[in-house]
């Protein structure tokens, strides 16, 4: 059985390592190369907004069919860590292209 209370300080937690994963601050040149590219960082954000989403979907459909283990709450929370994640990823990408079309609209 999953434990299916919400822990505060977990989600500070958690809360915490994905802020110092953001920052991703590098001390010296020596791990600059352990440092992943822009893309691939933009594709490892994708994918985990995606899984975040596949996660409030299976919870979502686990708790309509009556799953004794899966409350609301916890359904609740997942759908909103989705939703969250998913509208700063678009933020991104609309920083993104706006700043590709300043660029694009640069004078050489």
């Amino acid at each position: 059985m999953a434990n299916n209370t919400i822990n505060s300080d977990t989600l500070l937690i958690q809360m915490r390592a994905m802020a110092a994963q953001a920052q991703n601050k590098t001390a010296s040149p020596e791990q600059a190369t352990d440092v992943a590219s822009f893309s691939d960082l933009l594709k490892q954000s994708i994918k985990q907004v995606n899984e975040l989403q596949q996660e409030g979907s299976q919870l979502a459909e686990a708790f309509q069919k009556g799953d004794p283990n899966v409350q609301m709450s916890e359904v609740m929370v997942s759908l909103q860590k989705a939703n969250v994640s998913f509208q700063a990823m678009l933020e991104v990408r609309n920083k993104l292209v706006s700043a590709y079309q300043e660029i694009m609209n640069m004078q050489v």
